[in-house]
This record gives C-alpha cells, structure tokens and sequence, in this order.
C-alpha cells in the first residue's frame, strides 16, 4: 500500500511541464516569435513621442535654426537690398567696433535697461508682498496689476507720449503747479530715457509681481510662524523669509527682464514718432535693436545689421552664462 502511494506521488501530474521541448515536424525545439502587433506595439511605443514633439522641432529649425544661421552667414558678407553678396569676413564687426553709433546704441541699451529693470523689480517685489496678503478684492487687484501687460505696446506708448509732451503734456504741467520748470521729454538725453524707461516699468510691474506673488506663496508658512515666535517683525520676516526662499525667481525675473531691456525696440520708436528709427534727433535714447533695424530697412546695409544682431545674441548668452555662474555659486554657498 505504501509503495503503490509512493509510486503515484513520483508519478509525473497532468499539470507538470514537459520534460522535453516541443519540436516541430524537422525535429527542432520550437521558438515563438513576436507577431506584427507586438512589433508594432513597440514601434508606437518608441515613436510615438517623437513624432509628439516633431512638429516644435520642425517649426524651430524653420523659423528659428535657419534664420539664425543665415544671419550669421550674412554678417561676415556685404549685403544691400536687391544685390548679392560679396564676402567681407568680419569687416562687419570691426566696423561696429570703430563705429560712434554703435557704441552710442550700446550706451544708451545699458542706462535704459538699469533705469527700467531696477525699479520695475523693486516695485514688482513690493507689490506682490501686499497682495500675498488677505486683502478683500485680492482677486480683483491681482487680474488689475496685471492689464497693463495685456495692453498694446503701440497704444501705451502713445498715451505715454502725450503725458511726457513737452508743450501740452500732463507731466509737464504738474511740473509748472509745485514750481519746476517745463522739461524737454523728448529732445533731451536723460529725460527721453526716463520716459521710456516710465513705459516699459508701466507695462511689466504687475506681470512680475505675479510671479512674484506665485513664489511667495509657494513658500511654507511655518517659517513665517516660527519667526512670529522668535520676535521678528513683518519687514524682518520680508527679508529673513521671503526674500531667500524666492532667490531663484528673482534670478530668473532679473535674466529675463535684462534680456527685455537688452532687445528694446517698439517703446523708444513709436515714443519717438517720425525720429523714432534713429534714437531722436540727437541719437539720444536709439538702442541696439533701433541701430539693427535702422541699418538694414533704412540703409539697406543687411551685413551690418546681420553683425549688431550677433553681437546683440553675444550679450544675451553672456547674460545667460552670469546667470548659471550666480545661481551655481549661491548654491554652493547654501550647502556649504
């Protein structure tokens, strides 16, 4: 009894795999292949995000890639309206380096960027402290700071230009009430720029201090309780707090900002009407952007313009780099 009980427990169960592969009719084992719709299901699987992203990489190496090399191409050429183009090598560029205008043009992009990007972050910081506050319309007055922004360039610019008119303007005319004298907004160096720069930290204070107030909020509250026990007040907790929790962004605002003020272009040239292209009368408040767009549709000189819009990239990865050299050595310094 015992050895028939052994037997049937070593006796092989239906369920057992078997001991030797299947072979087909040659005498091989069998292997199984992937059919077509698992070799189709892993092709969509690989491609499938590829061909998402495509039509970016598409429109960039169209409109983006292309137009960037070809202004390259023309830069180290001499190229006018209608003609071809006759090679030059970097003329282009030792002419801006020899060129007043040139010079003048980066002068003047420098002031207007600082005396438009200080203020307007200052005051865009402010502002989003008082609104991260529990104001009653906190939702209005955050959709509000931000309709200058949705604003048209063209038409603010031309209402600022209206106030800041040196004969019947607004400006001018509260001037005159507390005693100062009338001030020529347009003709004279520093006041053009202050106007400028009034338009451009009208138009962005508030899109800033949106991001500003994203940040803020974004920043934990038991910091804030545990400076509220330690004594401190809202102004130590401002700079204690707020101040280093959104560094990052503040960085960041301050890049893009700069790239802003270093492109210029629309504010100076329709505050300047008729010697808008040219920067006024005197050259006065022309930016990088105005000397480029001057020397290729007015004079037709498309080299030179090709060579003050590569220098005007230069700039802009330099800016990019100072960026990325400040925020590795601010990390370094919070972990060490």
């Amino acid at each position: 009894m015992a050895t028939s009980v052994r037997a049937a427990a070593g006796s092989p169960q239906p369920t057992d795999p078997p001991d030797e592969p299947t072979t087909r009719g040659s005498g091989t084992p069998r292997q199984d292949r992937p059919g077509w719709r698992s070799r189709l299901y892993r092709w969509d699987l690989k491609a499938t995000p590829y061909a998402f992203v495509a039509p970016f990489f598409l429109c960039f190496a169209a409109f983006g890639l292309f137009p960037l090399l070809y202004t390259g191409w023309l830069s180290l050429h001499r190229v006018e309206l209608g003609g071809e183009a006759e090679w030059r090598g970097i003329e282009n560029y030792t002419g801006l380096w020899d060129s007043t205008f040139f010079w003048n043009a980066l002068a003047n992009t420098f002031t207007l960027g600082v005396i438009s990007t200080v203020p307007q972050l200052l005051m865009a910081l402010g502002l989003a402290h008082l609104l991260n506050y529990k104001l009653r319309g906190r939702g209005f007055l955050r959709v509000a700071v931000l309709a200058p922004y949705a604003t048209s360039i063209a038409a603010a610019t031309l209402v600022f230009a209206q106030l800041f008119n040196s004969d019947y303007g607004l400006i001018n005319s509260v001037l005159g009430w507390v005693g100062f004298d009338p001030v020529d907004w347009q003709s004279s160096k520093w006041p053009a720029q202050i106007a400028i720069s009034t338009i451009v930290i009208w138009r962005w204070t508030g899109y800033n201090a949106l991001i500003y107030l994203a940040a803020m909020q974004a920043v934990p509250q038991d910091l804030y309780e545990a400076a509220a026990l330690d004594g401190a007040s809202r102004w130590r907790q401002f700079v204690s707090v707020t101040i280093p929790s959104i560094r990052p962004t503040i960085l960041f605002t301050i890049v893009v900002s700069t790239i802003g003020a270093t492109q210029l272009f629309g504010e100076p040239m329709i505050y300047g009407g008729s010697l808008g292209i040219g920067g006024g009368s005197g050259n006065q408040y022309q930016t990088l952007s105005l000397l480029m767009y001057e020397k290729g549709w007015v004079t037709g000189a498309l080299g030179q313009a090709s060579a003050i819009a590569w220098v005007m990239l230069a700039l802009l990865l330099l800016i990019g780099a100072l960026r990325l050299v400040s925020a590795r050595l601010t990390r370094t310094k919070l972990e060490g």
